[in-house]
């Protein structure tokens, strides 16, 4: 059980130092930091406190049921591979967040960043911890969207907002093919969980979907980790701040997608068509990224095409798919993130120290920072091969595998040379990113004088240096026993245990080694001063740009073809869009449901009442009045329109269904004052629109009331045939057999909305409270036009005054309904369980007696006396609704589960409680929030008219002054 908590608290820790991050003052530099250091210290501990169960080979789980029937759960699971990668992102991170609290700048929002990097970290981990593939998958777009923010926390600059969408569109996109292949996976597996999942390799890979399913994943894979064709996101990416770089580029967003690869293999792997296309793929990213590394000029260029060439690398090892190869993909995964790291780091001091990344204007850098100078150099060497460091040691594991026989195809043939080829570009342009910066003549013409920077923003590019060293020395003592229990995690308890050393004699790989280092250097030496005078990217090939090629393809989606489709078959005005919609709803349903729904023999009838057929017939009359009158009379409109919803609520009172009849009165009621307060600013119409006369206007016209004959008529005879069925038992049955003993209430539709439901209800309010939010933003923008400004007819002169007379009365008595109206609301909330009532109704009725204070005085009277604040109205209401559905976690149970007892009180006795209370209050909290806050937004709109109109009688005014 311990265990179990420690998970979740590793999960769920981020995102609460990312909400405290957030909370803090714009200026609390340090406070964010530490809070920051502080959550990945605690996730580290927690690791090593996980660690000797995950040492004996244990596989630790916990999770939070959400959805069983379906097999969707909040699943937590970690075992060796998982334990290695998440230390990786929690260590590395909180080298990150030291190293960013001196380098970014005061006047940098820094609380916003640590928030951000805090969120991604819980997303990242998330992902690395997932125990069923569709909440993977979740985390997985999460990482996405926040590595968007934190690519683009400059968002002043055009290239972060640039390499921000396009990581975005790029990694998003790969996401939605992703989850259509888990969704395939699960139905193939059948079951979302990971083990059964992973376990089910054979049936996966026989299974006809098997193509589909593998090369939906990999795009998955390849667009988050940079693969070819999808690499050109990663160098725009460039634009954030070093610290991101450093963060994302190393441990995290780019390791997600061979972490996936790595971790599928026993359900994907062992296939030729795998193989050709995972390896494929990953030496052709290898050799283009080396290459391409090689002529960038920017320093963080060179590093984001040298790890375009490193993933390239794991992904090729991960598509051979052996143990020894799976083992050198993680040895690498872990070496990279530690090398590329402080190398990011370093090429931030530089920049940050000399005003420049341009390796054409630096130079003889060792000289004013030899300490720096120093540790980018072994950085450099670990990340070209180097014996001695860690960076050599799975390179020449990965030359081993290259060499191997795997299954004799002519790529499995041409791999070492390949390798060696790719090796060969990796020494060169490390050699140049250690010969251009650090030696030769002293820099001239900086921004700034280059010099050591503070102690502690070097001290993470010390630490991860002597990780290097250290590993690269001692591999076996480090990194050996982690590294075979993660190889054992993935392929298996079977997998043999593969020892690590510096030396294996003079063997093929060796050779490989050696001569990859002699062949960089004799390359760099031959072109290294060619490279600097010559364009940025290979000769020949610097004008074709991934990049280009992308924004061109997207200009064609997202703008050329859409409006070329458009001037084809679109238009601006509401009428034809409306008729389109109409037209292919009556389409669909016409071809789905022809044939399906004729009426039966014995049809259910109803006896025919009188009275009933009187007060449709006025229903019915009223909703076409209210059509008849729409354009020319709009008061006379919402009138006949109110008319018909009264009917419609009569009707839910004639066959007994009081709750909706309650719900539907009040709705009716704000409704209607809403529509009337925004028909205020719609411009008038005086006289008739000549046009309407013609003959085209009236073949217009009988044309769309034939297409809403057509779709009314069908919409009845639909209506009559699914309600002249025989009643057969149906889950209505079962809510009305089990409201009581199952939620503790009588009401059986308030029961449903709160409990059975009640995840329904929670994504209604949500849209509720997106709704009222868009509504108030784009009232904010709106300005009435200059003929709806003025006062009313009825508001001047004499009529004035006589108009204010004749309103004092209603507004008395509305002021006075106010106590009465939240009593009745109160009233309502607290009976809605067992009658009719609930939150719903009661928080329309505390809107209405809003609505109605407004409607008795004015907007800045009602204003000074009374504080509503809707917003967080609307934000305590989804905080009470998902605390609730959380809270059923504590005890064991899926979201939102609610319980129902008898409480004893003193002088009362026993009263009926059920924890779906409070989640009504959210609703209620919610309801009356938004509706007041679209209210308010509306309401203003007088204000900002009368200062129109004030500012027109001083222009007046002003003329008539200077008017002779």
């Amino acid at each position: 059980m311990i265990e179990q908590n420690l998970l979740l608290i590793l999960v769920t820790l981020p995102f609460l130092g990312a909400l405290v991050a957030a909370s803090l003052p714009v200026n609390a530099h340090n406070a964010a930091a530490a809070v920051s250091g502080l959550v990945l210290a605690g996730g580290l501990a927690i690791l090593a406190a996980l660690h000797p169960a995950i040492a004996e080979g244990q596989v630790l789980r916990a999770g939070l049921d959400w959805v069983p029937s379906l097999g969707l759960g909040l699943d937590i699971r970690l075992d060796g591979f998982a334990w290695l990668f998440v230390t990786l992102v929690a260590a590395i991170g909180g080298l990150v967040v030291i190293y960013a609290r001196y380098y970014l700048s005061k006047s940098d929002p820094v609380p916003r960043f640590y928030s951000f990097l805090m969120a991604f970290t819980g997303a990242m981990m998330g992902m690395l911890l997932s125990g069923n593939i569709l909440l993977l998958v979740v985390f997985w777009e999460l990482t996405s969207i926040l590595s968007f923010l934190l690519v683009g926390y400059w968002h002043q600059t055009p290239a972060a907002r640039d390499g921000a969408r396009t990581a975005l569109v790029v990694t998003a996109a790969g996401g939605l093919c992703l989850l259509a292949a888990m969704l395939l996976l699960g139905r193939i597996a059948g079951s979302y969980d990971l083990d059964r999942v992973l376990a089910s390799g054979d049936l996966i890979r026989a299974h006809g979907a098997y193509p589909l399913v593998l090369g939906l994943f990999l795009l998955g894979a390849f667009t988050k980790s940079a693969q070819v064709p999808f690499h050109f996101w990663l160098p725009g990416a460039m634009a954030a701040p070093t610290p991101v770089s450093a963060y994302l580029h190393s441990a995290t967003m780019v390791k997600a997608g061979v972490f996936l690869l790595v971790r599928f293999t026993p359900a994907l792997g062992g296939t030729e068509l795998w193989f050709y296309a995972v390896t494929g793929i990953g030496m052709l990213t290898l050799i283009v990224g080396s290459i391409v590394a090689l002529f960038r000029h920017d320093l963080k260029g060179l590093l984001a095409y040298s790890t375009i060439s490193h993933l390239g690398l794991i992904t090729a090892l991960a598509g051979i798919g052996s143990s020894g190869a799976i083992l050198a993909a993680i040895f690498h995964i872990a070496n990279h993130a530690v090398f590329k790291a402080s190398l990011f780091m370093a090429a931030g001091i530089i920049d940050h120290e000399s005003g420049t990344r341009d390796m054409r204007r630096l130079s003889g850098l060792m000289r004013l920072m030899p300490v720096t100078g120093t540790l980018a150099i072994v950085a450099a060497a670990a990340m070209a091969g180097v014996p001695l460091l860690n960076g050599f040691l799975s390179k020449e594991m990965f030359f081993a595998e290259a060499v191997d026989w795997h299954n004799g195809t002519w790529l499995d043939d041409m791999l070492p040379y390949l390798a060696t080829f790719a090796s060969v570009f990796s020494v060169a342009y490390s050699l140049r990113f250690i010969a251009t910066v650090f030696f030769g003549p002293p820099p001239v013409d900086l921004p700034k004088v280059p010099h050591e920077p503070q102690p502690w923003m070097r001290r993470p590019v010390e630490l991860l240096v002597a990780v290097c060293l250290v590993v690269g020395i001692l591999p076996g003592l480090t990194l050996g026993p982690t590294l075979n229990l993660a190889a054992r995690s993935v392929m298996g308890p079977d997998t043999p245990y593969t020892s690590i050393a510096i030396w294996h004699g003079i063997n093929a790989p060796l050779v490989m080694s050696m001569v990859a280092l002699a062949l960089g250097i004799l390359l760099y030496a031959l072109l290294g001063g060619r490279i600097a005078a010559g364009p940025e990217g290979p000769p020949l090939l610097h004008r074709i740009r991934a990049q280009k090629v992308y924004e061109r393809l997207l200009l064609r989606l997202s703008w050329t073809w859409p409006r070329r489709i458009y001037r084809i078959v679109g238009t601006e005005r509401l009428q034809p869009q409306l008729r389109l919609m109409v037209l292919l709803a009556l389409g669909a349903a016409t071809a789905v449901m022809w044939g399906h729904l004729a009426p039966v023999e014995r049809a259910r009838a109803t006896p025919v009442s009188l009275s009933f057929a009187l007060m449709w017939a006025v229903g019915v009359a009223c909703a076409v009045g209210a059509a008849w009158q729409a354009k020319y009379h709009r008061f006379a409109a919402l009138v006949l329109l109110g008319g018909a919803g009264l009917v419609t609520c009569l009707t839910f009172v004639w066959f007994s269904a009081p709750d909706l009849a309650v719900t539907q009165l009040l709705v009716e009621i704000v409704t209607t004052a809403l529509l009337l307060l925004g028909l205020r600013w719609l411009p008038k119409r005086r006289e008739e629109i000549a046009a309407d006369k013609l003959l085209p206007a009236r073949l217009r016209r009988g044309r769309d009331f034939i297409i809403a004959g057509v779709s009314g008529a069908g919409l009845a005879a639909l209506a009559y045939v699914v309600m002249t069925r025989p009643l057969i038992p149906n889950i209505g049955d079962w809510f009305l057999r089990n409201a009581y003993h199952e939620g503790g209430g009588t009401n059986v539709v308030n029961v449903i909305l709160v409990d059975f439901r009640a995840f329904d209800t929670f994504g209604e309010i949500t849209v509720l409270a997106v709704v009222g939010l868009t509504v108030y933003a784009l009232l904010r923008r709106f300005r009435p036009a200059s003929e709806s400004a003025s006062i009313p007819d009825e508001q001047r002169g004499e009529e004035a005054e006589a108009l204010q007379d004749y309103m004092f009365v209603p507004s008395v008595i509305m002021q006075w309904m106010f106590p009465a109206l939240i009593v009745m609301s109160a009233y309502l909330f607290f009976r809605g369980h067992d009658l009719p009532g609930g939150g719903f109704s009661a928080g329309v009725t505390l809107a209405i007696a809003f609505l109605l204070q407004y409607l008795a005085t004015n907007v800045r009277w009602i204003e000074m006396r009374l504080t509503v604040l809707p917003i967080r109205w609307m934000g305590a209401g989804l905080l009470v609704a998902g605390g609730t559905g959380m809270g059923a976690w504590l005890f064991g149970y899926p979201f939102l589960t609610a319980h129902a007892r008898y409480v004893e009180l003193p002088l009362v006795g026993k009263v009926p409680a059920a924890t779906a209370l409070l989640f009504d209050l959210g609703v209620y909290a919610l309801v009356m929030g938004a509706t007041v806050l679209m209210l308010i937004a509306i309401a203003h709109q007088t204000l900002r008219s009368a200062r129109l109109r004030e500012q027109d009688a001083e222009e007046k005014e002003t003329e008539r002054k200077e008017t002779p």
